[in-house]
């Protein structure tokens, strides 16, 4: 458990504040006139997400929130719940509400890895890979000289997801998407 000075409060720590975790998003030490120098954060609530500003005064201290990382398995969703299992021990199952996963659950299929973030040992937020490839169920025809949509289609993927591509991804091709804009990345070579 660190205690950081007020001015340590910077952009990518982790602190507690109030009994909850809350990354730094931003913070501006700033001294007005003959005032003490006081530091200005914005701070993102790791489990709810919400953002809050918050003000540290120079006689203020605030503990580093110890976030740990742990590396899971997930198996499935279903009923407004997400099945993970260690990747020791499969029988080591749990589920955890499907809003962890921020709407994201569509780029998951079976035994993806995804890193877990905990605080005081409970899951508050799940990493999935940065990009996972996806094999393209339903794709429809591509159409000569509709360009008025930009020259895209709308695909389902095998997870049952949908995104916009461009027109010559048909089904049956496997293509690499960017979990973090859910978007179309590129289209993966079969081998």
């Amino acid at each position: 458990m660190a205690i950081i000075d007020y001015n340590e409060i910077k952009p990518g720590k982790c602190i507690v504040l109030k009994g909850e975790p809350y990354i730094v998003m931003s913070s501006h030490v700033a001294q007005k006139q003959k005032r003490r120098p006081t530091n200005q954060t914005k701070l993102k609530h790791l489990i709810t997400g919400r953002v809050v500003e918050e003000t540290f005064q120079q006689s203020d201290r605030a503990e580093e929130a110890d976030i740990e990382s742990k590396e899971l398995k997930y198996l499935y969703t279903g009923k407004g719940e997400s099945w993970f299992c260690s990747i020791k021990d499969p029988s080591d199952r749990f589920a955890l509400k499907t809003e962890i996963l921020d709407g994201k659950e569509g780029f998951l299929k079976a035994n993806t890895i995804v890193t877990a973030m905990l605080f005081d040992e409970k899951v508050i937020g799940v990493k999935l890979p940065i990009k996972v490839e996806l094999l393209v169920k339903e794709a429809p025809p591509a159409v000569r000289g509709n360009t008025v949509s930009g020259g895209s289609n709308t695909v389902t993927l095998e997870t049952g997801a949908t995104i916009q591509v461009p027109m010559f991804i048909h089904e049956g091709d496997l293509i690499r998407i960017n979990t973090e804009t859910g978007t179309y990345a590129e289209r993966v070579d079969k081998k």
